[in-house]
């Protein structure tokens, strides 16, 4: 099934900065070959969801690989079943309303 999501990936214990943090979860998402778009707080990512779903499980584990003691996500979900819908589309329609 297809998903997009909204990735909020917040270490806790590592100080204010966190952008290194985003740098390595974006680098993760770039090797799984997902496509993405990031945001002021947080990621867009597509595609199958057992693909995404493991790709924030691995910036899970390598966020605490870098050393965060504590973690905490938000993700956002959704899926479609009555037609093909990607991260564009949605944007576009919105664009086309402006």
């Amino acid at each position: 099934m297809h998903v997009i999501i909204d990735l909020c990936v917040i270490p806790i214990g590592v100080g204010l900065s966190v952008s290194k943090y985003v740098a390595a979860c974006h680098e993760i998402i770039n090797e799984a070959g997902l496509k993405s778009e990031l945001h002021a707080y947080g990621t867009n990512i597509e595609g199958e969801w057992d693909k995404v779903f493991e790709v924030v499980k691995k910036c899970h584990e390598k966020i605490h690989d870098m050393g965060a003691p504590r973690i905490t996500t938000t993700i956002k979900a959704g899926t479609r079943v009555d037609r093909e819908q990607t991260m564009a589309d949605k944007l576009e329609s919105v664009k086309q309303k402006l």
